[in-house]
């Protein structure tokens, strides 16, 4: 579209020599995709308010419905863009990003994992969020490679064609066969305005006041640390998949077809690894540290059958004092749930995740041969579930009220990490 506006003519089907490879085409072409990339963020971050709303207001499920709608409205307008082509094609396009505040990728994430959260046993959650970012990659993989092929065999419209058609499908399966569940009741709160309501999330990452079982009041920054942290590792991570794609076209001189194998190949070990071996990983880690417990309590003359019942031992367990800040009684303690899972291993796996990560990206630098981009791009997903590990483990340390909040926090503070670190490449 970029080459026909410069040239401000159609495009001969079969041209004999590559006529828009020249630097002010594809200069042009990268700031039309960097607008684009750069609108779909902000508008994706702007989602996420909406959904949270939506979710609280009328239910994880109205809110995946709507969240799937509206991009199946914007791939219509899309399609018309395309069709038009040339510059007034591209405004088409960009201006269509707008609907990206009333429904997108960043916004069916979150109904998807808010509606699996209340359905799904809290031992297995963060397993479950493993497997959802799983199906994803699963989808990005087939994408890069169906998507090329129906476009070389039909045409460049075809794919959006065809994801038009995905998206009301989808609507359709949503409406149909997902179990409606209520909105959560939530406390009745003092309404709030502007930006504090706007930037209300971030409250479930605040430092928080609980009651230790002594009694004492104690300040907790868990949420808080862990967001920070998680927004340190994809600000240092978050560029592999573009960095790959660079360096495999200006160093080792890939085309299009084989970036597309080797982005492909990348996105399905990861949805492969997040769908299969994470679930198990996380399930394993956490009955081996649970029987250590259980060993180190026999050992020190503590019998597992004692008439005491047990106390909160957990950040989740005790009861959220953010109401005294209104200078009301405190609530009392949550009683500890039998299913209710600890999140030390999940923490552990957050931690070590990321060092793998770094040893295997850092590993590239050894890269001396074309394949071994391939290789590389089979082990580095190996490392991957540090997202889901984080949001599993943000899910307990949060009473159950705020768990779309913390979702949305944790999910906005992602989308910000990947934009900081896709400019932080371009430099």
């Amino acid at each position: 579209m970029t080459c026909d506006a410069y040239y401000n003519t159609p495009s001969d089907p079969t041209p004999l020599v590559d006529r828009c490879s020249i630097p002010q085409i594809e200069a042009d072409t990268a700031r039309a995709v960097a607008l684009l990339g750069a609108s779909t963020t902000l508008f994706g971050v702007l989602n996420l308010f909406v959904t949270r709303w939506l979710i609280k207001k009328y239910g994880p499920k109205v809110a995946l419905l709507i969240s799937v709608f509206w991009p199946a409205v914007r791939l219509a307008i899309q399609n018309i863009g395309v069709m038009t082509g040339s510059y007034q094609g591209i405004l088409i396009i960009q201006s269509s990003q707008i609907i990206t505040i009333l429904g997108g990728p960043a916004g069916y994430l979150l109904a998807l994992n808010s509606y699996v959260i209340e359905v799904i046993e809290p031992s297995e959650r963060t397993g479950a969020l493993g497997k959802l970012q799983g199906c994803t990659f699963f989808g990005t993989s087939l994408a890069y490679l169906v998507g090329g092929l129906i476009s070389d065999t039909f045409g460049i419209l075809a794919p959006f064609r065809v994801t038009l058609g995905l998206f009301l499908t989808s609507c359709i399966y949503v409406l149909l066969f997902l179990p409606w569940i209520p909105p959560q009741i939530d406390v009745p709160s003092q309404a709030s305005s502007g930006l504090k309501r706007f930037f209300g999330p971030l409250k479930a990452l605040a430092p928080q006041r609980w009651v230790l079982q002594s009694g004492k009041i104690q300040t907790e920054y868990g949420p808080m640390l862990l967001a920070s942290g998680t927004f340190l590792a994809v600000l240092a991570t978050g560029y592999q998949s573009v960095l790959l794609q660079m360096y495999a076209t200006d160093v080792w001189s890939f085309l299009p077809t084989e970036n597309g194998y080797l982005i492909s190949l990348n996105t399905f070990v990861r949805g492969l690894f997040l769908t299969l071996a994470f679930p198990r990983i996380i399930s394993f880690g956490r009955k081996h540290l649970s029987s250590k417990r259980t060993l180190e309590k026999t050992e020190n003359g503590v019998s597992g059958d004692s008439a005491i019942p047990d106390l909160p031992q957990q950040p989740n367990d005790f009861a959220d004092l953010a109401a005294m800040d209104e200078e009301e009684e405190p609530v009392e303690p949550a009683k500890l749930s039998n299913k209710t899972e600890t999140f030390e291993f999940d923490l552990f796996y957050s931690r070590y995740s990321l060092l793998a990560d770094g040893i295997i990206t850092g590993a590239a630098s050894f890269i001396s041969q074309g394949w071994q981009l391939y290789l590389f791009a089979v082990l580095l997903p190996l490392a991957a579930g540090t997202g889901s590990a984080a949001k599993g483990s943000i899910l307990q340390m949060c009473p159950a009220a705020e768990r779309t909040d913390a979702l949305s926090a944790i999910t906005l503070v992602d989308m910000l990490a990947r934009l900081s670190t896709s400019r932080l490449c371009v430099y």
